[in-house]
């Protein structure tokens, strides 16, 4: 029982009023808005007076008397229409609504400055409670000839629904920062991905189960070929099959516990991932509160007749995006009742219904948010926006008579662009719907607009389910992994050389009866250029439909669902970089920003500093000498490789010993730079098997480590390395120094 009190401590009295005022007033306003179409209806009525008392009753308990009096006359007046004394037309609830934003200034007042209200601010309260008044008593509601049986609820269930409010907020409300949430989410996603790396420890030791079974199948063999000899030899080779046998059992023991662990593990992620992301989620109802009035108070003010519909109100919607999405929605939903809602009588001289209909949805679909604005109304003239292209210069009469009807669509997104040449105080002050595209894209979304002269408008937002999870594709970059949303890559293909052509000294592609530009990012993110190859490009292609881009980048690494780890503020800004992630062996990568990287790509061809593929090839015909650093220590690795590579080496790493191990039997190196202590196998023994390997027995090794006793020293090139430095003591120039002895300077 201690919990609640404890969770009751951290609100004081009026921030529990604030909530209150915060739920009841979605309650006021949306049911103001329904009765306005059916003032009679009865279950709205006894909603509105419902919220009114309790909110009467919650300001007592606070003692704020100037809300009490706002409060009391609201449900008087609802009261009154319950038992059929008066209508609430359209000045009765403009009254009401004064109300709900007088109660709503009084709850957000600071708490220093709440006594205002008794005090100097009670004429304000005065004149609002003596307005409703008069207001409800100007109604023309004719008297019933039985008084409605509804009294109003006695005093003391003010009480009662003060209590069950803030118990209501007990259960609902939690402090927790959007900064703890991010942490906690972002240390989900780790526990996620660490529990994927289990499995390529399993597969492993089913490699080492298989090397046990050729193990025993050669000592049957062996057996088999000493069938005939001594019995020291048949016993010593017997008891090395019961061995092999009982290691055999054992493996197989640890590998079923290991697969058990390695399912409860990553359920228990998931679950754990799943549930700490729906703490970001919240019902779309949350975000759009505000609406219905807004349509409603704008509808009025310019003598319209408009129904506001929201559909989907419990669509979970990321919290960031929700924030984000009301200032479009808002611009959207006020252009359509400026702009494209007809008058009542123009609409019934169409045939249409008196009263327009504008929905707003929200669900899910194909794993995306689906937002969607839609109206009735009398749709987007095309040849008004032709003309407005011509009468703003922004195309000569000619070109805009041959543009399409999406292309001239497409101008409507730019800043500033209207159709209107005079303004009003809704809409047409210079603030375009650039502002709602620029929404879309700041979340890796995209919004579509469709219209119909004569039948209305519609725009579609396409936009992910949730900012802390990015679906990608990885790629290869100078050997480095780079993550590109999906939501900014417009296609993928593989391009053979041969298809790739110059034009006016740029090379091209064609695509769908176009061509496409092309760049390699290797150049676009400081990388060396790419060795010459005549295999297939691999192309991402991005940008708009009417400027598209393909980027060559070295291979395609498959599509991945990454957990975005925002970047150290203190790094700035990157170039062509939005944030971080693990991918699922808990290697890091990052995330590229399509948006920044188009830009760099708009700036090098400005200045003409587009390489080509081919002259990207030919600068790299001086092959680069290939270095394998061997090092369990990410920062040790990261450091060295870097090293190497501002040195103009081709460089790769491998984690453990085995890991180097497998390296160098598969590829070749003119260097092996190894540390000692490493798990698996460590760097003495992997000294020994290069040493032993006739095919890489020659090849310089050089050991890096910590231990710098004499012993550890000998140890070490007694194994075969050609070198032993000690960490602790060498600088980068020595380390260079030791490279250069051994297999010279990175170009031949």
């Amino acid at each position: 029982m201690s919990a609640p009190s404890d969770n009751l401590g951290d609100f004081s009295m009026l921030e529990l009023f604030r909530m209150e005022v915060e739920t009841q007033k979605v309650v006021l306003s949306n049911g103001l808005v329904s009765i306005e179409r059916d003032p009679a209806n009865p279950t709205e009525l006894e909603s509105l007076m419902r919220a009114a008392h309790s909110l009467k009753g919650a300001a007592r308990i606070v003692g704020l008397t100037p809300a009490v009096s706002v409060a009391h006359a609201m449900e008087d007046g609802f009261v009154a229409a319950q038992k059929n004394k008066i209508t609430m037309g359209r000045a009765q609830i403009d009254a009401m609504f004064q109300g709900v934003d007088l109660l709503a200034r009084i709850a957000n007042t600071p708490e220093a400055d709440i006594q205002q209200w008794s005090a100097h601010k009670a004429e304000e309260v005065e004149n609002f409670v003596a307005h409703l008044k008069a207001s409800l008593a100007a109604s023309n509601a004719p008297k019933p000839v039985e008084e409605a049986k509804t009294p109003a609820p006695p005093e003391s269930k003010a009480e009662q629904s003060s209590s069950t409010s803030t118990k209501d907020a007990q259960e609902r409300f939690l402090r927790v920062t959007s900064g703890n949430l991010n942490r906690l989410l972002g240390l989900a996603g780790e526990s996620l991905v660490e529990s994927r790396r289990l499995r390529p420890f399993s597969e492993s030791l089913l490699r080492l189960k298989r090397q046990q079974n050729e193990l025993s199948h050669m000592l049957d063999d062996l057996r088999d070929w000493q069938a005939n000899g001594d019995e020291t030899t048949k016993r010593r080779l017997a008891g090395a099959q019961a061995k092999i046998s009982e290691c055999r059992y054992y493996l197989n023991e640890r590998l079923t516990e290991l697969e058990m662990f390695d399912r409860r593990a990553t359920n228990l992620a998931k679950r754990l991932y799943s549930e700490t992301l729906s703490c970001r989620m919240r019902p779309f109802a949350d975000g759009v509160q505000g609406f219905p009035r807004l349509v409603r108070d704008l509808a009025h003010k310019l003598g319209k007749n408009i129904r506001l519909e929201i559909i989907g109100q419990e669509t979970q919607v990321d919290r960031e995006i929700l924030e984000q999405l009301e200032t479009p929605l808002t611009h959207i939903l006020s252009n359509a009742v400026d702009h494209g809602i007809e008058r009542a009588e123009e609409r019934q001289h169409t045939g249409k219904p008196a009263e327009a209909v504008m929905r707003l949805e929200a669900r899910h679909s194909s794993g995306i948010l689906l937002i969607i604005v839609s109206d009735d109304g009398r749709g987007i003239d095309v040849e008004s926006i032709r003309r407005a292209v011509v009468r703003r210069k922004q195309a000569t009469t000619e070109v805009a008579a041959q543009m399409s009807e999406a292309e001239l669509m497409e101008f409507l997104f730019l800043p500033g662009f209207s159709t209107r040449e005079n303004v009003t105080d809704v809409s047409g002050r210079g603030v375009g719907l650039d502002i709602v595209r620029n929404m879309a894209k700041n979340v890796r979304g995209n919004v579509r607009l469709f219209s119909q002269l004569g039948q209305g408008t519609r725009f579609q937002f396409e936009l992910p389910l949730t900012l802390s999870v990015v679906r990608s594709l990885l790629v290869n970059i100078g050997g480095e992994p780079y993550a590109f949303p999906l939501a900014g890559i417009h296609h993928t293909l593989k391009l053979p050389r041969a298809q790739i052509q110059t034009l006016e000294g740029k090379q091209h592609f064609p695509l769908h009866h176009r061509q496409v530009g092309l760049v390699t990012a290797r150049q676009i993110l400081d990388y060396p250029a790419a060795p010459p190859s005549d295999d297939e490009q691999s192309i991402i292609i991005m940008g708009e439909k009417e400027s598209l881009c393909g980027l060559v980048v070295d291979k395609f690494l498959g599509e991945q669902e990454l957990v975005v780890q925002p970047l150290d503020p203190r790094l700035g800004k990157i170039k062509d970089i939005s944030a971080g992630a693990l991918m699922e062996n808990g290697a890091p990568v990052l995330i590229i920003d399509p948006e920044d990287l188009l830009r760099s790509i708009e700036k090098l061809a400005e200045r003409g500093s587009l390489n080509r593929i081919e002259e990207a090839a030919s600068a790299t015909a001086k092959k680069s000498k290939r270095v394998l650093i061997v090092e369990d220590s990410l920062t040790v690795r990261e450091l060295e490789r870097k090293l190497l590579q501002s040195q103009g080496y081709e460089v790769e790493v491998a984690v453990d010993g085995m890991d180097g191990w497998n390296a160098v039997r598969t590829n070749q190196f003119d260097l092996v730079v190894s540390d000692v202590d490493m798990p698996r196998m460590d760097g003495i023994e992997l000294v020994q098997n290069i040493r032993k390997d006739p095919k890489l027995k020659s090849m310089p090794v050089l050991i890096l480590t910590y231990k710098d006793r004499e012993e550890d020293r000998r140890r070490g090139l007694e194994a075969g390395a050609d070198y032993y430095l000690v960490k602790g003591s060498f600088h980068d120039d020595i380390l260079i120094k030791a490279v250069t002895d051994l297999i010279g300077k990175a170009h031949a």
